[in-house]
């Protein structure tokens, strides 16, 4: 099905094709490409402003996972009866605070982006971290799927949760 991406924001520059390619790899790995997907690049001021309505946080953020079907436990695939049910939710990047951090620790922006990704897809499938054992419940699938992103792509991705707790 449908991957969409959308950038809303003008501050940090997105290179679409490298992220799509990714995003598309990172969906067949997970067994979701029949799904919906759509992946939006937005502002620290956009951010904030979804962290503080959805989550009472008035900060930005680097990701917040609006899942389509609700109470998916981890690793679940979402169950379809209609075609409209064919969707994942959509995924938000605050690419500002993401390039931010990437370069406040020296970190590679684009590998960043789609690391980000793969928890943002994580969470749309079920994957929290609000405990230790659901932190590395998550931490173990986003590491299984960045090795075989990695190894797709010649690249080293690393977990974004890696320190988390």
């Amino acid at each position: 099905m449908s991957l969409i991406i959308r950038n809303l924001q003008r501050a940090i520059p997105i290179r679409r094709v490298p992220l799509r390619q990714n995003i598309e790899r990172l969906r067949c790995i997970l067994g979701v490409q029949r799904f919906d997907l759509g992946v939006i690049c937005v502002s620290n001021r956009h951010i904030q402003q979804l962290n503080r309505c959805y989550r009472q946080k008035n900060i930005p953020t680097d990701v917040l996972s609006f899942p389509f079907h609700e109470n998916l436990k981890a690793g679940e695939l979402p169950q379809h009866f209609a075609q409209d049910e064919y969707n994942l939710g959509d995924i938000f990047l605050g690419v500002e605070y993401i390039y931010q951090q990437c370069v406040h620790y020296n970190e590679d922006y684009y590998n960043i982006l789609t690391v980000t990704v793969a928890h943002g897809l994580c969470h749309l499938l079920g994957y929290k971290h609000s405990t230790k054992a659901d932190w590395e419940e998550m931490y173990k699938k986003e590491a299984q799927i960045l090795q075989e992103l990695s190894r797709l792509s010649d690249t080293n991705f690393q977990p974004l949760t890696k320190n988390h707790f």
